[in-house]
């Protein structure tokens, strides 16, 4: 049975071109002898996460469309080491080989030695992966002791000065949450919190003896 090849092309800007790449990798299946051939190009950064033509290559992947995946170059497949370690990783699973002619890798089951250098770079990429969690933990625990508040703000934080601005204007909660484009609930939360907060500062004041007097 013939293989199904799916041939993974990447450039990083407009500018660019597939031509290169694809010549190569063309000549290399005239000489393979491989004809079911499928082409995925796409342009972007490496640095992409969400990459199109690579999201359609993984689809076929996963659904045992595919036997053989051949790019020109790893970078031009995985992001980062640890990228190309799930990339690989989900390859293995579907039984799926990994071929680029310029690096010498060939994992499919007639070349055992490009396999091995395969699972060497995923162990590796392993343990960059676990070096960069306990670098992030390291981090995360420093930084609690040195009592810093960790976590994304919340939305209610982020939107409390303009609110608080539209209500000393007079603008009603409905109209506020109308031009900010944020959920009543929240609007009137923070609407309650800020005249309590003006509540006790004229308490606050008004408990004070003025300087001078008594």
């Amino acid at each position: 049975m013939e293989p199904r090849i799916a041939i993974y092309l990447r450039v990083s800007t407009d500018g660019q071109t597939h031509d290169s790449q694809e010549a190569d990798l063309r000549d290399y299946c005239e000489r393979r002898r491989w004809t079911n051939v499928q082409w995925f190009r796409d342009t972007a950064s490496g640095a992409k996460q969400d990459r199109k033509a690579l999201n359609e290559l993984s689809a076929l992947v996963r659904r045992g469309r595919v036997d053989i995946v051949l790019t020109f170059k790893l970078d031009r497949l995985a992001r980062s080491l640890s990228h190309l370690a799930q990339i690989i990783a989900e390859l293995q699973a579907h039984n799926v080989a990994l071929v680029c002619p310029s690096q010498g890798i060939d994992t499919s089951d007639s070349n055992p030695a490009a396999r091995l250098q395969v699972n060497i770079l995923a162990a590796v990429a392993q343990f960059e992966r676990e070096l960069i969690t306990e670098r992030v933990n390291a981090g995360i625990a420093a930084a609690r002791q040195r009592g810093v508040k960790l976590g994304r703000p919340n939305k209610r934080g982020r939107h409390m000065a303009s609110v608080k601005a539209l209500l000393e204007e007079g603008v009603g909660a409905s109209e506020i949450s109308r031009r900010l484009k944020l959920p009543y609930s929240s609007v009137t939360e923070i609407v309650r919190e800020a005249r309590t907060e003006k509540l006790t500062n004229t308490m606050q004041t008004a408990s004070c003896p003025t300087p001078g007097r008594g």
